[in-house]
């Protein structure tokens, strides 16, 4: 399903009627189909007759927040999700990237940025998964999954299990915010969720192996107080 410019259909989801009304302007003026709720539950109810291709959605809202919409729709779909927040709200940017969400834009937010987000979003969900795939390619990085060798612009880096395992998951979810719990969770267990060292530690490593300065890094990006962000490069 498109929108008139044929770029999809997008539902914004926002209690403040300023928000709902520049962001429906803006999003149809670049060619997307846009129709807003003021809650989750008025989305929910709109989405039974009506299929977007990417959901925006606040945090804060009266009756049904961003948070439960999210955990509805990643009940039953993989439908991309943006959440819009406050600054300061890191701990509901977490529960609601914990929750499903793909990304999340702070609040005041620059619209052209909100926008790259959405097409990436979009591309990102183009894309099928390829559970049984022998390796991982894209930007500067080649991730065989069988010989769990990595190259990275044609220089051959050696990681340890652990990293290995790390940059994997991240490589599998390029673009996207992961969350530390999510990262810890996926890597080193659930009982391991609440020891944030361990990724400290591992990043840096896979930092000083991967990038060219790992002070100023381009690959594996953090996202204060949330997580970590994979680039794999052009």
């Amino acid at each position: 399903m498109t929108g008139p410019g044929g770029k999809g259909n997008i539902l914004v989801v926002d209690d403040e009627p300023q928000i709902t009304r520049v962001l429906k302007t803006t999003l149809s003026s670049h060619g997307y189909g846009t129709r807003t709720a003021a809650d989750g539950g008025e989305a929910l109810q709109l989405m039974k007759d009506w299929c977007p291709d990417l959901v925006i959605t606040d945090l804060r809202m009266p009756n049904m927040d961003g948070l439960e919409l999210c955990r509805h729709l990643r009940a039953k779909s993989r439908i991309p999700i943006i959440v819009l927040s406050v600054k300061g709200e890191e701990r509901a940017k977490v529960e609601a990237l914990d929750a499903g969400a793909d990304d999340y834009v702070t609040k005041p937010f620059n619209i052209n940025e909100l926008l790259a987000r959405v097409r990436a979003a979009l591309r990102r969900a183009a894309v099928p998964e390829e559970p049984d795939a022998e390796s991982i390619e894209g930007g500067d990085f080649h991730i065989d999954l069988q010989t769990r060798a990595v190259r990275v612009r044609d220089r051959e880096i050696h990681l340890t299990p652990k990293e290995f395992d790390l940059l994997l998951y991240l490589a599998r979810h390029p673009g996207r915010v992961i969350t530390h719990r999510a990262l810890l969770a996926a890597v080193w267990g659930e009982n391991s969720v609440q020891q944030p060292e361990y990724l400290r530690v591992f990043v840096g490593h896979l930092r000083k192996k991967l990038e060219l300065d790992e002070h100023s890094p381009r690959y594996i990006l953090t996202e204060p107080w949330v997580g970590y962000r994979f680039e794999p490069g052009e």
